[in-house]
């Protein structure tokens, strides 16, 4: 009993961790942005990318709950945001509207979501950790990590910055735009999100480029 427990538990290395922070801060790099996006895969509403530097060897005791956005509860999220915000040196959001994601893409749309956070930063970084993109409008030194959101601590801090702004985004949006349930799926292509764009069309903030929108236009 006691190996299957053992085997059913998440691994260390599964954990964000500190490691590239680190490794960059023994090379001399002080201000290091952590990176990410929310809402890329949505159907409809902005996609949102959140910049966060840490202070230098941090120990919060809230980082050990640090995860990548999407597997925290809500209310744990929100109270993060709220922990990351007072204790980070600098954090920077930037958002892109469904209406410039039709014209750019989302990929697009993304890398300039995530420049304008890191423009947004009041301490300008010297070094940036993004989640899997590289940013090349960018003239700072940067690494692009694969599961970034999941290994990284400062990306993983960025992942929730991002995720909690758009959240409180769609709940807006939701008063704006009822009848989707926005601020239950928040923009996302559940089953019950496609029904209602069935029943209701698109409105103004859905992704008409995005097939679902575009099917469900022509019904």
């Amino acid at each position: 009993m006691a190996l299957l427990k053992a085997r059913s538990r998440k691994p260390i290395s599964e954990l964000p961790s500190l490691n590239e922070e680190n490794g960059l801060s023994a090379r001399g790099y002080r201000l290091i942005a952590g990176i990410d996006e929310a809402g890329r895969g949505a159907l409809a509403g902005p996609v949102v990318a959140a910049a966060v530097i840490l202070p230098q060897s941090p120990d919060f005791p809230w980082l050990k709950s640090i995860r990548d956005s999407k597997e925290i509860p809500p209310a744990r999220r929100e109270s993060l945001f709220d922990l990351i915000k007072q204790e980070a040196i600098a954090i920077g959001v930037g958002i892109i509207a469904p209406q410039t994601i039709d014209v750019i893409g989302i990929l697009n749309a993304t890398k300039v979501a995530m420049c304008q956070a890191v423009e947004q930063l009041a301490c300008p970084p010297d070094f940036l950790l993004i989640d899997y993109l590289r940013l090349p409008q960018l003239r700072i030194s940067q690494k692009p990590i694969v599961r970034g959101d999941k290994l990284c601590l400062s990306i993983s801090c960025a992942s929730i910055i991002a995720k909690v702004s758009r959240d409180r985004i769609m709940v807006e949006l939701d008063q704006l735009h009822p009848g989707y349930g926005l601020a239950h799926h928040k923009g996302y292509g559940t089953r019950e999100h496609v029904s209602c764009l069935h029943q209701r069309g698109p409105s103004p903030i859905h992704r008409h480029s995005f097939a679902p929108v575009r099917e469900a236009a022509q019904i």
